[in-house]
């Protein structure tokens, strides 16, 4: 794909402003804060109350790729699931969906390692569908839904942003709580225990600050305060707690376990290593936005700097090295001037970042294992050179970018439609238009493991016209 003539330029700073600090390209929301404390449960007091808000611009829901919730990613259903066997199908091109026709959307949200998806309207009501084998849906059940259903029991609250994990789902209120379902084996879910299956919205254990931002990775979790704190909970495993520890120990048997983390735990130190190997705390850290891959966390800082933690392999941490960082590390390449990013984004093994310049970096391993070609620390996107990147989402394999009038994909060993571009054309290893997206305004994309959702534009008669085009996806009543 040819890179866009324009003239190099600052990335323009959008309306949103999201921590007080950071302006972000992706329409998070504003949080306006008062002095006036509000007690917490436990008896301590959050210094501030905050009225968290959604995107002010909106549009209808679209999905392309993998729509058989319980194939998706496996070679079969899982034993008990046999009936979803041919339920659903690949859609190899973007579709509408029939029970969402007309309904604006403000967010449409899923993960790399997901096959279950949020949506949230304009006035913070939440809808979900998709795999619910760990209750991730909130629905009260276990039952697979393959069109978008409102969760009862979150109507009375304003939802304005969702993160979702391989079997579990955090929702954040416009107040700064944050309720989580599904899959609870490992602690993801924040409730100070350990259980198989919640599968409907539960307030997390926390008494702190007011939350602005939620992440899941595959099996833990990652909450981010008012103040600029991280918080983690769940799966240790390689680090991506960012508490100085995997939590191997060894159990019966010297087998090796895991402990669990089970509620929110701060992380309480942010480091630097230099050249020769030495470790150097970092003390005015305050973090804006954050993001999860599978098993690793991207954090951006008030000052522009990008920290990483977690699973190293691939390069996904960018450091130059494939090693597993258990406490958040200082990535080089944004530490210099006019060099910052604005926005970081995390896929199954790689990350990406917008810098003050407009340029996008990749660094890690999209596409598949038998691609060796990993990339191990940031560098710049030479196709979207030139491009106004707008939101990005990446997914297992694949990732999809919103910029100017376009939508831009690209990923290799993709198989089930993810990037649009036609049952006869699967996977693209460099960055290419998304042709079958032409005519649309994507305000914001999001990807699932083998899926991609969009949220566009329907305001003028010409949006709705592009939208008409489009091809209707009505799946079959659940069997």
């Amino acid at each position: 794909m040819p890179r866009r003539k324009q003239e190099p330029q600052k990335l323009q700073e959008p309306e949103n402003k999201k921590a007080k600090e950071i302006e972000e390209t992706d329409g998070l929301p504003e949080e306006e804060v008062t002095k006036e404390p509000i007690e917490a449960e436990n008896g301590t007091k959050k210094e501030q109350k905050i009225k968290l808000s959604l995107p002010k611009d909106c549009g209808e829901l679209v999905i392309t790729g993998g729509a058989n919730w319980s194939v998706n990613g496996r070679k079969k259903a899982k034993k008990g699931d046999e009936k979803y066997e041919n339920a659903g199908k690949n859609l190899w091109k973007p579709h509408r969906y029939k029970s969402m026709c007309g309904i604006k959307v403000s967010r449409a949200i899923s993960g790399c390692c997901s096959n279950h998806n949020i949506v949230i309207t304009p006035e913070g009501k939440v809808y979900s569908w998709g795999r619910n084998e760990c209750g991730q849906l909130g629905h009260g059940d276990r039952d697979r839904y393959d069109t978008p259903r409102p969760i009862q029991s979150l109507q009375q609250y304003t939802i304005v942003n969702a993160s979702t994990g391989k079997n579990h789902t955090l929702c954040l209120t416009e107040g700064g709580d944050v309720f989580s379902f599904g899959d609870n084996t490992q602690g993801q879910l924040g409730l100070g225990n350990l259980s198989t299956n919640v599968p409907s919205p539960t307030r997390i254990a926390y008494h702190s600050h007011p939350l602005v931002e939620v992440a899941c990775g595959g099996d833990f979790s990652v909450l981010l305060d008012c103040e600029g704190n991280v918080y983690s909970f769940g799966s240790p495993e390689y680090g991506q707690l960012g508490n100085n520890t995997d939590g191997q120990y060894f159990a019966k048997g010297n087998k090796i376990a895991f402990d669990n983390v089970k509620s929110a735990f701060r992380i309480p130190l942010w480091i630097e290593k230099t050249k020769g190997g030495q470790t150097i705390p970092i003390n005015d850290v305050k973090i804006t936005s954050i993001a999860c891959g599978v098993n690793h966390v991207v954090a951006l800082d008030a000052k522009k700097r990008v920290f990483t933690w977690g699973f190293g392999g691939y390069g996904r941490l960018g450091h130059s090295e494939q090693k597993d960082e258990h406490m958040p590390r200082l990535v080089q390449a944004f530490d210099r001037t006019g060099r910052g990013a604005v926005q970081v984004y995390a896929g199954y093994s790689f990350s990406l970042a917008l810098n003050e310049m407009g340029s996008t970096l990749f660094w890690g391993l999209q596409g598949s294992v038998s691609n060796r070609d990993s990339t191990m620390y940031p560098k710049p996107v030479a196709d979207l050179q030139g491009w106004k990147v707008r939101s990005i989402g990446c997914g297992h394999r694949h990732t999809v970018v919103a910029a100017d009038e376009s939508v831009i994909c690209w990923g290799t060993g993709t198989s089930n439609g993810e990037l649009g571009l036609g049952e006869s054309r699967k996977s693209s290893v460099n960055p290419d238009l998304m042709k079958s997206a032409a005519n649309l305004y994507v305000q914001r994309v999001e990807c699932g493991q083998v899926h991609t959702l969009m949220v566009v534009r329907d305001e003028t008669d010409k949006d709705k016209d592009a939208l008409a085009e489009l091809p209707v996806y009505d799946p079959k009543p659940n069997p």
